[in-house]
């Protein structure tokens, strides 16, 4: 394998590790921007029966609970990443990973202390200092948890079956992973002050160009919409969300870092009466609004282009796997599906849908929209657009509905123009396919061994959201047509002798049925 090649696997994992984290931060948001709602005062106001001391008592602990969460996103970081990249013994990884955190930040508060650079408690924000699991340290946030992941999962793998001296065979193997760990983390926490500085000079220096009025907003659409293919879209957005090339910010005394921490102190804690409200459409114009214009319009109007386009033979067919692509977004935000029924045979289309996107994220920052947290579902719109105050949850209409009319006549005349071969415009009748929604995980899981030329051919299988991401020793005996058999929307081969095979929300079921009978 090339070295160029590696380091894209190794990003791509990479970026696939975040969202674990990101998986249970936004089930968590959700919950706590829906307990937040509740105890606004403008809202007890509007519905009395919230006043009840009983009903607040549970409001306010659920929040409280939540909130544990929040407070502690670097571990949750340290752990996904762990867990994410290491290839061998992934629990012992995880466990090295906290290990790690722990030691990292311990070791930079006694760099501080030993060089005179550990600020009173006053001054700790305005120097970058904080209070992390009861150590005074650097506020490096997700970044040290995702150091710790990286450096676990990497010693892991080197060192999980390692044999010592007899003297010592009781720290052989897995027990020597968290006493490695330790001993680098130690060299690694003497390191990164020197150079954190440099980091977070360069970061700023990138933020100049993305938090620069609009251009910004329209780049940042452009380069996730564009990285999706890639996998590495999670990976662009932690680095808006968690560092400083997404903004430090001031809010009620305190500094943030990244625009999810401000937005959360604001949305969760503050709430729209505080004078800091303000800042609201500053950070949620790189958060889910944006995504809300796809997943509650493009994508629908996208969906009845391609229905009304199709031929009147396949319409009974293809109605099923159109609805499941809109509303898989609609309810869940995973717009792959979709993305990639159209992306691989129409690429124009799509950079045409990605202009779209951004044109409409640029309209709803100018008119000042301040809705949304990580995902763009209707409950999210619901929660953090119509339960808030002074959100102009109405943008998202006024910008939404004439994006959603643009996106379905374009689509259609392009999909009719150029004979694009969406679903439903095959010029064989379609079988109907219910693998998938009949939950027949096992008889898929054939299929797909089966099409990529067996097990012998299968050298590793992992999955993302909505993709299994296989490597082959052979890419060229692959049937693509036996493949389509298990429900697949989409196969597309992003480097040589590794597949993507689409499967939507139901890949992580595949690919442990997969896995099983590997």
């Amino acid at each position: 394998m090339s070295k160029g090649k590696k380091f894209s696997e190794n990003v791509q994992r990479f970026g696939r590790s975040l969202l674990l984290p990101i998986a249970v931060m936004a089930p968590v948001g959700m919950v706590l921007g829906l307990t937040g709602a509740l105890v606004q005062g403008y809202m007890i106001e509007r519905v009395p029966f919230l006043a009840n001391e009983t009903l607040q008592m549970i409001l306010l602990g659920l929040r409280d609970i939540a909130d544990v969460i929040f407070g502690n996103i670097p571990v949750l970081f340290a752990m996904g990443v762990a867990y994410g990249v290491s290839k061998k013994e992934k629990g012992i990884s995880v466990f090295s990973s906290i290990i790690s955190y722990l030691i990292l930040n311990a070791t930079i508060h006694v760099w501080l202390k030993s060089t005179g650079n550990l600020a009173p408690a006053e001054e700790m924000a305005q120097v970058g200092q904080g209070m992390v699991l009861g150590i005074q340290t650097l506020r490096l946030d997700v970044l040290g948890g995702i150091i710790s992941g990286l450096l676990a999962a990497w010693l892991t793998d080197r060192y999980y079956d390692i044999q010592l001296p007899i003297a010592f065979a009781f720290f052989s193997g897995k027990k020597f992973v968290p006493i490695i760990t330790t001993g680098a983390t130690i060299i690694v926490g003497l390191i990164v002050p020197f150079f954190w500085q440099f980091v977070t000079k360069g970061l700023i220096s990138l933020s100049s160009v993305i938090l620069n009025g609009y251009i910004g907003v329209f780049l940042n659409i452009v380069m996730i919409r564009l990285l999706i293919p890639f996998g590495l879209h999670h990976v662009w957005s932690a680095m808006l969300r968690f560092t400083p090339a997404g903004g430090t910010y001031m809010i009620a005394g305190e500094s943030f870092v990244g625009v999810l921490p401000a937005l959360n102190k604001i949305l969760f804690d503050l709430g729209p009466s505080h004078e800091s409200w303000e800042m609201v459409p500053q950070l949620t114009r790189f958060m889910a609004q944006n995504q809300m214009l796809v997943t509650l319009f493009m994508i629908p109007a996208i969906g009845l282009a391609m229905y009304k386009s199709s031929y009147a033979k396949n319409k009974p067919f293809v109605k099923g796997i159109i609805w499941t692509m809109v509303l898989t977004p609609f309810l869940g935000n995973v717009t792959e599906p979709m993305e990639f029924s159209f992306l691989f045979i129409a690429p124009l289309l799509y950079v045409w849908y990605v202009f779209l996107a951004a044109s409409g994220a640029v309209l709803l920052a100018m008119l000042g929209t301040g809705v949304g947290y990580i995902r763009g579902t209707i409950f999210d719109f619901a929660i953090f657009g119509l339960m808030y105050e002074n959100t102009k949850w109405y943008n998202l209409l006024i910008v939404g509905i004439p994006l959603a009319l643009i996106t379905y006549f374009s689509f259609s005349w392009a999909i009719k123009k150029f004979n694009i071969l969406t679903p439903g415009r095959e010029e064989e009748e379609m079988e109907h396919n219910t693998l998938l929604q009949e939950k027949r995980y096992d008889e898929v899981a054939e299929i797909v061994i089966e099409a990529l030329g067996g097990k012998g051919n299968i050298v590793s299988v992992e999955n993302c959201v909505t993709r299994l991401r296989i490597d082959l020793k052979d890419m060229h005996i692959v049937d693509k047509d036996r493949l389509k058999d298990s429900g697949t929307s989409g196969i597309f081969f992003p480097s040589k002798n590794h597949i993507h095979i689409v499967f939507g929300p139901n890949v992580e079921f595949v690919k442990n049925a997969v896995d099983k009978q590997l």
